[in-house]
């Protein structure tokens, strides 16, 4: 494993185990942000209302919300492997289910099926990465593993839009299944049965395993820090779009290329960092610096509005077409890339200390799952929390509260943090350092 640390990202696509599991997450997350855009033809063809529109993302993470928790559990003493393969097989029987859609309740549905193989894939898939790698390349390999899912996602917003596009909806759903079924033999080939080993599901309830887990301080700070930190996240991730569109009359194309950017930094930077996380340890610092950053960047955003003053448009021409762009565009592309730099430095360090709280009790899903549940409370929450303070006072006070959010939760994270570090950290002066 040292080699893999020191050779950095690359080297770990010589493992075909990695290989394996780097496939699930390209697989999912180029299913997610390709059938994003199939959404917004969806509800084009059927004259859908906002109210129903938002029903196609309420039964997505809905169903998660259910899932979560069980499901993390469900990993702990199961073979993950084999739910891995469910989870790819579910995933082809969702762009199955997309290509025979004739109605709204149908596209419903398969958003909840969606959202069932999306958690297995993430949930079953991170658990896998943290058990199989060792102390010394958890952060290289969990930092490269979600530079794969970003990458792909950015792959999905470019080119799964375009097959959408060109040559409609039974083609691109052909081809993620392509992909999807190309993930499930890696996984059956390279993959290890029951990799990190199971423990005896007789060994101790999941009520026990989720109060033990929620009885660590580390793991209360962090589960914490999740919550409250998605509040301000979803709140950007929901209201960045919206601003672009209706305040600047960005078109939707190149609303896309700013949060494109966003990705864009996540995926060339994950895998670097992770390894940084690895040599110099106290992973706690990376998860407070991408807080950090991340604030900033929210803080940026409605700064925007002034651009016009400061920053001149332009206008691009390309296939014989022109396009332009505002001075508030090149703002919000430079917040959205400093927010996926904040992503990069505080993911790998986040879910690397789950992995090692769920290590000591044989309940890395479990563990997992509670850092995702903690994520679904916020995504619901956050965006209604900054809307209401938006129609309230201004552009600026939202997402400067949103940006407040988040420092506070940083902040209180390194003090609840400080109590009990997780294994092998050594937290000296966290609230002071």
């Amino acid at each position: 494993m040292s080699g893999e640390t020191s050779g950095g990202s690359l080297r770990l696509f010589r493992n075909r185990e990695f290989i394996a599991l780097a496939g699930t997450a390209f697989a999912r997350s180029q299913a997610y942000s390709t059938i994003l855009i199939a959404l917004a033809l969806y509800a084009d063809m059927f004259h859908t209302t906002s109210t129903v529109e938002g029903l196609f993302g309420t039964a997505f993470a809905v169903v998660q919300l259910l899932i979560v928790l069980p499901l993390g559990r469900y990993i702990d003493i199961r073979d993950s492997k084999r739910i891995l393969l469910i989870g790819l097989f579910l995933n082809v029987l969702v762009f199955v289910g997309f290509s025979f859609v004739e109605t709204v309740e149908h596209v419903i549905l398969m958003r909840v099926l969606q959202g069932t193989a999306a958690s297995i894939l993430w949930l079953t898939g991170t658990t896998v990465v943290g058990e199989i790698s060792d102390d010394g390349s958890r952060g290289l390999w969990i930092g490269t593993y979600n530079q794969v899912g970003a990458f792909s996602s950015l792959f999905g917003d470019i080119f799964g839009g375009l097959l959408l596009y060109l040559y409609g909806f039974e083609t691109t759903y052909a081809a993620l299944s392509l992909i999807t079924i190309g993930a499930f033999l890696a996984v059956f080939f390279f993959l290890r049965d029951n990799p990190g080993g199971r423990t005896d599901p007789e060994d101790a309830s999941s009520r026990e395993t989720f109060e033990t887990l929620l009885g660590r301080s580390a793991i209360k700070a962090l589960v914490f820090f999740r919550l409250s930190f998605s509040v301000g996240k979803m709140a950007v991730i929901t209201f960045l779009p919206i601003y672009a569109y209706t305040q600047f009359d960005i078109n939707p194309f190149v609303v896309g290329g700013i949060m494109a950017g966003g990705k864009l930094t996540k995926s060339l930077t994950q895998g670097k960092v992770g390894d940084w996380t690895d040599r110099v340890g106290e992973k706690y610092k990376f998860i407070l610096a991408g807080a950090l950053v991340y604030a900033l960047g929210t803080a940026l955003i409605p700064f925007a509005g002034l651009a016009e003053d400061y920053i001149p448009g332009m206008t691009v021409s390309a296939f014989g077409a022109e396009m332009a762009l505002p001075g508030a565009f090149f703002v919000l592309f430079a917040a959205y890339a400093v927010l996926g730099v904040g992503d990069s430095l505080r993911l790998p360090a986040s879910m690397a200390l789950f992995v090692e709280e769920g290590e000591q009790f044989e309940a890395v899903g479990s563990s997992l799952s509670l850092r995702s549940i903690a994520w679904k409370v916020g995504q619901v929450g956050g965006p209604v929390f900054i809307g209401a303070i938006w129609d309230a006072t201004s552009v600026f006070v939202a997402f400067w509260a949103a940006s407040g959010f988040i420092i506070v939760s940083s902040a209180v994270f390194a003090v609840l943090y400080s109590t009990e570090p997780a294994p092998g950290e050594h937290v000296d002066a966290v609230g002071g350092d």
